[in-house]
């Protein structure tokens, strides 16, 4: 396995590529496995230490790995990980504590929230973490969707 550090927006991240297959790849990002998709294969001459991950043919379609990052970019977990492209209202952001996935957003753009109330449940390590409202007040944007994948320190609403 090769192993990356990265560094986005202040944020370090440790990149394991477990296996790769065409544009398919297995990573562990910060001990999170993520399957990730790129842009093009990874050119194995170029390559030889990720070409040592490759599966053999008898592999399924079913038990394929995702692809991986080249080791020049910085990290992107998967295709839904993306932030949306909505932009942040006014107000103090609501961060992601920990990576994980978006499985549950209990407010709208506009709804009034009390402090501690539970605005959004995001599962990270097979749990559902409940993050709650650290301040009252009005919903002013929601940057994530259920399904997204955030990573920490990620906006994922803000409230003003």
């Amino acid at each position: 396995m090769k192993t990356y550090k990265y560094k986005v927006q202040g944020v370090d991240y440790e990149v394991e590529i477990a296996e790769v297959e065409g544009k398919i790849a297995r990573v562990n990002v910060n001990g999170i496995p993520f399957e990730i998709e790129m842009q093009k294969p990874i050119n194995a001459a170029k390559h030889p230490a990720l070409a040592a991950t490759k599966r053999t043919a008898s592999a399924t379609p079913a038990e394929a790995p995702a692809a991986p990052v080249a080791p020049a970019a910085p990290v992107q977990p998967a295709p839904q990980a993306a932030q949306p492209a909505a932009q942040a209202g006014s107000g103090n952001p609501v961060k992601a504590p920990l990576p994980g996935t978006i499985t549950a957003i209990n407010v709208k753009v506009g709804d009034t929230v009390a402090v501690g109330q539970v605005v959004i449940i995001l599962e990270a390590m097979k749990m559902q973490n409940n993050i709650e409202a650290e301040q009252a007040g009005t919903v002013t944007s929601i940057l994530v969707t259920p399904g997204d994948s955030v990573m920490e320190g990620a906006v994922m609403m803000t409230i003003g």
